[in-house]
């Protein structure tokens, strides 16, 4: 089977390419940095070099594939994240569409159903006799990475959610077997996965993180949702990117993302966050 993978070598993408190689698949991987090309050659998979955002890219890339994996990286520069959104998806199905494509795994979030604006799920739900498969991962273990300086500078992780607040956590590395299970079972037309690894509260996840890096009383309070958008957009990011991350975690905090992920539950996926931790204390 080809297999096309987006997301060049990230978190998901890198795994998930290793693991089709080994099962033999033909795997091509998309990524916009030439740099990558050598290192995704060296996986036994084919590098193919270009931006989500070229249509024409996207659909020579697609030709010949029997699956594709998809996804829609944030971008930390654009203006009009619902324009940009807009544009990889309408790309994608695009792409799916010239070239016949009968099998999408696209990763989606698990806020998915209370984001409706910048949800690329509905665009893929409009192919027919294609069947697709919405992953709906949880909280990235990697995304912590992304909170060390923030811990550094203030001694606390700061969101607008947090404390008590019940979080399904996951490994990308999870995410991307998944992927892979997905892709040897039998086709199902349209379907939503929930992918999760650990469900902890955001003080149980402090604890962990925070004892792993010498800091045992480490705290995560849930902030006003005001002063979390004051501060992302004063460390430059976008306002409309910094709106739609405060929103997401605002429905977090209220329980709404939590109440549709229970209705769904998965099976959690092997990889703790007391796994994850001594690989971010290696990193802080």
């Amino acid at each position: 089977m080809k297999v096309v993978v987006t997301g060049s070598l990230g978190n998901i993408s890198k795994p998930l390419t290793i693991s089709l190689i080994e099962k033999g698949y033909d795997v091509t991987v998309i990524s916009s940095d030439a740099g990558k090309a050598a290192a995704i050659a060296a996986l036994g998979a084919k590098p193919a070099i270009g931006s989500l955002e070229d249509g024409a890219f996207l659909s020579a890339t697609f030709k010949g594939a029997d699956a594709v994996y998809c996804m829609i990286p944030f971008n930390m520069t654009a203006p009009d994240q619902f324009a940009y959104f807009s544009n990889i998806a309408t790309n994608y199905v695009a792409a799916i569409k010239v070239n016949g494509i009968k099998r999408v795994i696209n990763l989606s979030g698990w806020a998915a159903e209370v984001m409706k604006e910048h949800n690329a799920e509905r665009y893929f739900n409009n192919l027919s006799d294609v069947n697709v498969t919405h992953l709906r991962p949880g909280a990235f273990y990697s995304n912590f990475y992304g909170f060390a300086g923030m811990i550094k500078t203030y001694g606390m992780i700061v969101s607008n959610y947090g404390g008590d607040d019940l979080i399904a956590f996951v490994a990308p590395e999870d995410i991307a077997d998944v992927v892979v299970e997905e892709l040897e079972m039998p086709a199902q037309g349209i379907k939503i996965r929930y992918v999760a690894s650990d469900e902890l509260t955001c003080n149980d996840a402090a604890r962990i993180l925070g004892t792993a890096i010498g800091k045992p009383d480490l705290q995560w309070p849930a902030l006003p949702s005001a002063q979390v958008q004051q501060g992302l957009e004063s460390m430059g990011m976008p306002k409309d990117l910094a709106t739609m991350l405060v929103a997401m975690q605002a429905a977090q905090h209220t329980g709404e993302v939590q109440e549709r992920y229970f209705a769904h539950r998965p099976v959690l996926g092997k990889r703790k966050l007391k796994d994850f931790a001594p690989l971010f204390a290696a990193a802080y």
